[in-house]
């Protein structure tokens, strides 16, 4: 893998040139870094011990170390495992799903984490999305037989426990009264500007959007300004329409009936869309507030899942591209556009995070809009590399107008993070395709 890298890099990054040459050697560099480090975040739990959930198999955990970070979390799974299949760690991809797959048939739903505190949550849901990486790769259709009918069972909760009466999806919870106080107070160590709250029914009402701002992955944002529960988030539903398609894609392969009723399904999310999120003034998707009837006024990143999911027409996508400054920084995309804001948030200006910035090159470039796509794919690999050579590690996030370290944390930022290391593998391999952009261009 590693000399293959290097023959397809000698041919994009000449060697003639001093800068191309040091960014060749950087990337080997981090990509040596990631090869060594994560096998080490691979854990097993045969046993449920101390509220982690007895998994079938090995699992990847988010960080070498934290808190918070030692057990198998659901959407982090999916950017490691695009940089475990690219890696050339295909096992340890299927381990992974197998896993995902696991919990959501045992308990209807994929958990926020494989940890007993996660059960009142889920996570954006990606599962779909790497069952189809695995069996593109493999042609299994036993275990795509298996893992479809498991994949229904999560559909099924999103429609009934997350939809709502514009027919789009939300985030929620099932939390329990005493878990929700417990999270009050847990929210009070990230925010600690939180007023202490003497009304139960206050308290709880509040706790309940935190809970759910925490099963969007977006904890903490601006765009919901802390009432989660009251967004059909345009990200999820994004999603959602990706997991309609894959069906249709899985029925197809797997010769069974019934395919049309998922692409309709798809249809009818892309209209709901276009319905309630979409500003007719200056052409882009927002979350659509449903309680008050209206749209977010933040501009974020999330409408790169849009992109991804190729729910946009062609038009729209060219408009997506006409406001990329509002989101675009010199070290690459933010979480938020710039903005006044009642207080600071992790998951906004000026952090950048490994999964919309992934998610922001592949969607560009569905549309054909490479050169964006690998200006970005630079911007992203240069950063990795710039806090790399500074910190001697990989983090969870970091500042997009100045490519440091100085963002809001809600907590201790953990080391190396894998969906980090997925989108730096997944960044700097898109990155040989500038020798075809050249050419086209």
């Amino acid at each position: 893998m590693r000399k293959l890298l290097t023959v397809i890099l000698i041919l994009i990054f000449p060697l003639s040139s001093n800068a191309q040459q040091r960014l060749f050697e950087d990337i080997q560099d981090v990509r040596s870094f990631i090869k060594k480090h994560m096998p080490h975040t691979m854990r097993e739990c045969k046993k449920d011990t101390l509220g982690s959930i007895a998994l079938p198999k090995p699992y990847s955990v988010p960080s070498l170390t934290g808190v918070f970070q030692q057990d198998m979390f659901y959407w982090d799974t999916y950017f490691t495992n695009i940089g475990l299949i690219l890696d050339a760690d295909f096992e340890q991809a299927l381990n992974n799903i197998d896993n995902i797959l696991f919990l959501i048939d045992k308990y209807g739903f994929m958990p926020n984490g494989s940890n007993v505190s996660f059960l009142n949550r889920s996570q954006p849901p990606f599962a779909s999305m790497m069952v189809r990486d695995i069996y593109e790769k493999s042609g299994d259709k036993v275990w795509l037989s298996s893992a479809c009918r498991i994949l229904e069972k999560e559909y099924n909760f999103w429609m009934t426990k997350r939809l709502t009466p514009t027919g789009l999806n939300r985030y929620s919870n099932s939390a329990t009264k005493d878990e929700l106080t417990a999270f009050y107070e847990y929210m009070r160590t990230r925010f600690p500007e939180l007023p202490v709250l003497t009304n139960s029914s206050e308290l709880l009402k509040q706790a309940s959007h935190f809970i759910a701002e925490a099963e969007s992955g977006w904890d903490f944002s601006p765009r919901f300004d802390f009432r989660c529960e009251d967004y059909n988030p345009i990200d999820l539903n994004a999603n959602l329409y990706v997991y309609e398609q894959n069906f249709a894609y899985f029925y197809n392969e797997l010769k069974k009936k019934d395919a049309t009723k998922w692409l309709n399904a798809a249809k009818k999310r892309k209209n709901l869309l276009n319905k309630y999120c979409y500003n007719s003034q200056d052409g882009c998707f927002y979350d659509y507030d449903f309680v008050n009837d209206k749209l977010s006024p933040i501009y974020s990143a999330a409408v790169f899942n849009l992109l991804w999911a190729e729910v946009l027409t062609k038009p729209q996508a060219k408009n997506v591209v006409k406001h990329l400054s509002r989101l675009e920084y010199p070290y690459g995309i933010a979480a938020c556009e710039r903005g006044k804001r009642q207080r600071a948030y992790q998951w906004d200006f000026p952090s950048a995070w490994a999964s919309f910035n992934l998610l922001s090159i592949n969607g560009l470039d569905r549309y054909g809009f490479r050169k964006d796509a690998c200006r970005i794919a630079r911007k992203y690999v240069d950063s990795i590399i710039k806090i790399y050579r500074s910190s001697d590690n990989l983090w969870e996030k970091y500042n997009a107008e100045f490519g440091n370290l100085e963002v809001k944390n809600e907590y201790e930022m953990p080391p190396f993070m894998g969906w980090t290391a997925g989108a730096f593998i997944y960044a700097s391999d898109y990155l040989v395709k500038q020798k075809e952009i050249r050419d086209e261009n």
